[in-house]
């Protein structure tokens, strides 16, 4: 069976699924959650880079069609941190803008 192919929203790039984060905007309460759930969908690289460009220029909202809670891009830069640490490397969240 061919593997579910899906692209990244910040970098574009094309992969297998397992081998992105899913964020979904899930039906029909339409709460932003984090791999679970059934709804509308995106994809997004498990990379710092990646993670930041989406943060920074909304492009999980723009794809979602909802804007994106702090506490789901908060819980995704936890997930890369221990999977970064895994590995041997921790990456850091950017700084929190100030309003």
């Amino acid at each position: 069976m061919q593997p579910n192919y899906r692209r990244c929203v910040s970098c574009r790039q094309v992969g297998p699924k397992a081998e992105f984060w899913r964020v979904v905007r899930a039906y029909p309460d339409g709460t932003v959650r984090v791999g679970e759930g059934m709804g509308r969908s995106a994809y997004l690289c498990p990379q710092a880079d990646c993670l930041r460009q989406a943060q920074k220029k909304s492009r999980l909202g723009r794809a979602l069609k909802v804007n994106v809670p702090e506490e789901i891009y908060q819980r995704l830069w936890h997930q890369l941190e221990e999977s970064k640490a895994k590995f041997g490397a921790i990456a850091s969240p950017p700084p929190v803008p100030k309003v």
